[in-house]
């Protein structure tokens, strides 16, 4: 997962779906820095799902996210220790009361198709996201403001009604070009699909369920990417990626913990790629549709909860290459709880519970019931993530124990989104967030947030989690939002709309010949437009 996506979203959550990982720490052989880089050569990145839009306002997937964060930027992203960097903007102020935002934005950048980029890109960028009759789940930062204002066409202020603490850090959103999309349809919009932005990489092309090509931009306003053209290439089973990788058919792909612990430790594989590891700034779980009776009393999640064996997943499928989650953040980091309340393996304890919410075996079957209904249901989960569905088989087998008759089935990811996820048209299914920094969570939690399109799609409500989401978004001190975020998590423990079930390893792979890789706490790609192939190592010629 490349630096924009992970980092430069940051207000964002990503439905994880692609296989794709970044990287903080080295794990096997690296490839060499070289003294002298030079440019050519085509990078081809294995991707499990295809994208489903390249307008930023739009997109929700970490498929169509990895692409536009190559094509477009933001003002302000974090650089590789993760603090702020300008990127659009060349400086800012903030006012001492936190309530106003000064930026200055770069002298020269233009977009794609020679225009130059001014702050009504911005202020046009700001309206889109607040405007009613745009379907983004992103709108809710750009709500907070008071008033956007273009000084000259290089400055512009930005004013808040309250202070927010994802105020600076929300303007690192993809800014989109006034002139091509004013006064359009967005969903109708060709850049949609052809998109134009001032990022390091131009469209080129996108053959749906295929390949999507981009081309390094000569007019970058950071200096020309080494690497020519970065290639996606749509695979949607892992087995069949990592064939491609090893003959040589992709570059770059996230491996899985099989192929990581005991694929690719041979000599050759070593010296032919370079391997990482770290926690991922990610999460999967098992979410429960609220708006089915099945799932409305927190007994019975509780119960599912009980049921599951969270090591036997973490052990069993992740090869011990994760650790199990109790919350939406990641352990280790300063908003996570780690005294929040844990539910062991305990089938005994699963079935107390369900019957004590009415869930009792009446008729012998081996299947609990309640008013002649048998407890069955179906969980959905995305095709191209082998990870969930083996996870999904051994949950499948676990609740049976306890008298939960439970189907699983695996869609391509964006028939999933479409006709699942965003229609709310699911019973329970397991899914990952790639999740950001800041730990405000606003757009997956807040009951308002349940609109079809929009991320608390198992329709969780809590009128305390509301509130708790507010005061950690109102402050910007760290003590005080932490206390908020600790009580979310204590909540979320209680109310089981998730199983929380693992934080995976992020186990991405390149291929040896790119060098200027540089692990950092932002990862391996956070300069990624510096990475380069030595002459007598480039493969593919323009």
């Amino acid at each position: 997962m490349t630096k924009r996506l992970l980092l430069l979203l940051l207000p964002l959550f990503l439905l994880a779906g692609c296989n794709r990982q970044e990287a903080a720490a080295p794990a096997g052989q690296l490839p060499a820095v070289t003294a002298t880089p030079v440019s050519g050569d085509t990078i081809l990145q294995g991707s499990s799902g295809d994208a489903t839009t390249f307008l930023p306002v739009l997109a929700s997937d970490s498929a169509s996210s990895e692409v536009n964060e190559l094509v477009y930027n933001g003002l302000v992203r974090y650089d590789k220790n993760l603090q702020y960097q300008g990127e659009l903007a060349e400086s800012w102020e903030i006012s001492p009361d936190n309530l106003v935002i000064t930026f200055h934005l770069r002298k020269g950048v233009k977009w794609h198709d020679g225009a130059p980029f001014t702050a009504e890109d911005v202020l046009f960028t700001y309206q889109t996201y607040i405007d009613p009759q745009v379907p983004t789940a992103y709108a809710e930062n750009y709500r907070q403001v008071d008033k956007v204002e273009i000084l000259d066409p290089l400055t512009l202020r930005v004013s808040y009604k309250k202070p927010l603490a994802q105020a600076l850090i929300s303007w690192g959103v993809s800014i989109m070009p006034k002139h091509l999309l004013a006064g359009q349809v967005l969903t109708k919009s060709p850049l949609a699909s052809a998109p134009v932005g001032t990022g390091p990489y131009r469209f080129v092309e996108w053959k749906r369920g295929e390949k999507i090509v981009l081309a390094a931009n000569p007019d970058y306003f950071e200096g020309r990417p080494h690497i020519d053209r970065v290639v996606f290439r749509i695979i949607p089973d892992e087995s069949t990626m990592f064939l491609e990788l090893k003959a040589g058919g992709i570059d770059m792909m996230g491996l899985t913990p099989l192929q990581y612990a005991r694929q690719t430790e041979s000599p050759e594989f070593i010296k032919a790629f370079g391997k990482y590891r770290y926690p991922a700034f990610a999460y999967t779980y098992l979410g429960y549709n609220l708006n089915r009776p099945l799932f409305q009393d927190k007994r019975v999640r509780q119960a599912l909860a009980h049921a599951i064996d969270k090591r036997e997943i973490i052990d069993g499928v992740l090869l011990g290459l994760g650790q199990e989650a109790t919350g939406p953040y990641k352990p280790g980091t300063w908003p996570h709880n780690p005294t929040v309340r844990r539910y062991d393996y305990d089938p005994a304890k699963a079935r107390e519970l369900l019957a004590a919410a009415g869930w009792k075996d009446s008729d012998g079957d081996g299947i609990v019931d309640q008013n002649g209904q048998p407890f069955a249901f179906t969980i959905v989960t995305n095709q191209g993530n082998d990870q969930r569905s083996k996870a999904g088989e051994i949950i499948q087998r676990r609740f049976r124990e306890v008298g939960v008759d439970v189907k699983l089935r695996v869609v391509e990811w964006a028939s999933f989104l479409k006709e699942f996820i965003n229609p709310g048209k699911f019973d329970a299914t397991i899914l990952g967030w790639t999740v950001p920094i800041d730990p405000d969570g606003y757009n997956v939690w807040h009951s308002s947030k349940t609109r079809p399109g929009e991320l608390n799609f198992i329709g969780f409500r809590n009128a305390e989690v509301d509130t708790l989401l507010e005061q950690g978004r109102r402050t910007l001190d760290q003590g005080a939002r932490k206390k908020a975020y600790d009580r979310l998590q204590e909540i979320l423990a209680d109310e089981q709309p998730y199983t929380f079930l693992y934080v995976p390893d992020a186990l991405p792979v390149v291929a040896a010949r790119f060098h200027g890789i540089e692990p950092a706490p932002a990862g391996i790609s956070h300069n990624f437009i510096r990475w380069h192939v030595p002459k007598s190592e480039q493969k593919y010629l323009q």
